[in-house]
């Protein structure tokens, strides 16, 4: 992994004039290798819609070649009108933190993913 953007670092000391002891810069560019990789689930809950997709397609998987055709054709009519949800909630982005040992022998961890790039 790469970054993808300049990254830096400073801290102070307490004290009367909160002076600059350190910085540290890491450009853009520099490699590291993955240690681990965090999916996290996303803040917001499936809804009801989601669910009920979910739900009428497992059921027209699991049962559909014994159902009568005009009841066939409903829950396939009810899956097309959750269809709409259901390709948002595919699309929606799933946060993900990475943590990754620098080359230089620094290590950030739960970095964004959108601060790194395959090499």
């Amino acid at each position: 992994m790469k970054l993808t953007q300049d990254i830096a670092l400073a801290d102070a000391v307490a004290g009367p004039s909160q002076t600059i002891i350190g910085s540290l810069s890491l450009p853009a560019g520099t490699t590291g290798t993955v240690e681990h990789i965090d999916h996290q689930p996303p803040d917001n809950h499936e809804t009801h819609e989601i669910r009920e997709y979910e739900r009428l397609t497992s059921l027209l998987h699991d049962y559909g070649h014994t159902m009568p055709q005009a009841s066939k054709n409903r829950l396939k009519e009810e899956i097309a009108t959750l269809e709409p949800h259901w390709t948002a909630h595919q699309q929606r982005d799933t946060p993900t933190t990475i943590r990754v040992r620098l080359d230089n022998g620094f290590l950030l961890h739960s970095t964004h993913h959108t601060c790194l790039t395959p090499l």
